[in-house]
């Protein structure tokens, strides 16, 4: 058996938080402020993406200054609808529960500095956390692997003793990439079809639901 520390990775966004529409909104007003149409269920089939891929895969041919508008306004639009923020049911609890049972907590975002500082205070949950990714320690996002390797790395473990929760198939497709288990939610409003598709090995609505069902998840193994 491995001597590694055993660790957790969460994404945030969709996950912990719910964030995901207010995203959704806010890229759409983002698009519509610099002349584009873009229908919102098309962004929100994109949220979780790398922000500068999500512009050009929903808006394909947008030329670079109107995608770093559209950038640009998409952060202002959320921050100033940040306090519609809230957190989705049993995310800080399950932080609390894993780290008591001796897990290494790691929240694995490529959010924005000042994003992931509204994040992190929403959740409250410093004491538990071992450590934090953000936006700061790569230049491009989930799928993209990168981001979720630094959170091993950081974790000091491998993908033989960690599993990811997140709610996006790019957070699966991410780790697929690497060979992590993953535990897909629903919470983030994509279908468990469609996380099961991309690779999620367990797939439940929240992290609520998931902390009774940790005995039949790829968390059991660690615990």
């Amino acid at each position: 058996m491995s001597n590694l520390p055993a660790a957790v990775l969460f994404d945030i966004d969709g996950t912990l938080v719910d964030s995901n529409y207010l995203h959704a909104d806010a890229w759409h007003r983002a698009f519509t402020e610099t002349g584009l149409t873009v229908p919102t269920w098309r962004i929100h089939r994109a949220i979780g993406m790398d922000g500068s891929t999500l512009i050009r895969d929903v808006c394909p041919g947008i030329d670079d200054a109107t995608a770093d508008r559209v950038d640009e306004l998409h952060s202002r639009f959320y921050k100033d609808d940040a306090d519609q923020l809230r957190l989705l049911p049993g995310a800080r609890e399950i932080l609390a529960q894993l780290h008591e049972a001796g897990l290494r907590v790691v929240l694995a975002t490529s959010a924005p500095a000042d994003e992931l500082a509204i994040l992190r205070r929403l959740l409250d949950s410093e004491s538990v956390l071992y450590a934090v990714t953000s936006g700061e320690d790569v230049d491009t996002a989930k799928p993209d692997p990168t981001i979720v390797q630094i959170a091993l790395d950081r974790a000091g473990t491998d993908t033989g003793r960690a599993v990811f929760v997140g709610d996006s198939v790019w957070d699966m497709r991410a780790c697929q990439a690497l060979g992590l288990p993953t535990i897909g939610v629903l919470s983030g409003g994509i279908s468990r079809g469609e996380l099961g598709d991309a690779g999620a090995d367990h797939c439940c609505d929240d992290v609520d639901a998931l902390r009774n069902e940790l005995d039949r998840s790829p968390l059991a193994h660690l615990l």
